[in-house]
């Protein structure tokens, strides 16, 4: 019970975090490009990486703490399906270019975050 209390706890604040990003980005941005997914994902893999390094290298981590952070928040907080629809968007309205930007951007810079994070949490 109290592992499906962290993941719940951990899953509404981080789908609190993804709304209240994409509200901000919203205001910000006004292109087409999907921008707040892409930050999501990139920020989440960052925090994937650096909590996950970190509480592997510390002893007395209360498991709680990993599902809490890694399956609740970032699970609700990153945005993997609605990248894939929001790319799919793109190529339907014509804007390879972009659903090709978002693709890789998405790929390499959440990749270098989530190594980043691991760096840190070293």
């Amino acid at each position: 019970m109290r592992g499906i209390l962290a993941v719940g706890a951990g899953g509404c604040i981080g789908a609190v975090a993804r709304y209240g990003v994409s509200l901000a980005v919203a205001r910000l941005w006004t292109r087409d490009f999907p921008l707040a997914t892409l930050l999501i994902n990139v920020s989440g893999s960052f925090v994937l990486g650096l909590f996950s390094t970190w509480a592997a290298g510390r002893i007395g981590v209360d498991p709680a703490w990993r599902l809490f952070v890694a399956t609740g928040f970032v699970g609700a907080y990153t945005t993997f399906s609605t990248f894939e629809y929001e790319t799919e968007r793109l190529l339907h309205a014509g804007a390879a270019g972009w659903a090709l930007l978002n693709v890789v951007t998405s790929v390499v810079a959440g990749f270098l975050a989530v190594r980043l994070g691991v760096a840190l949490g070293r």
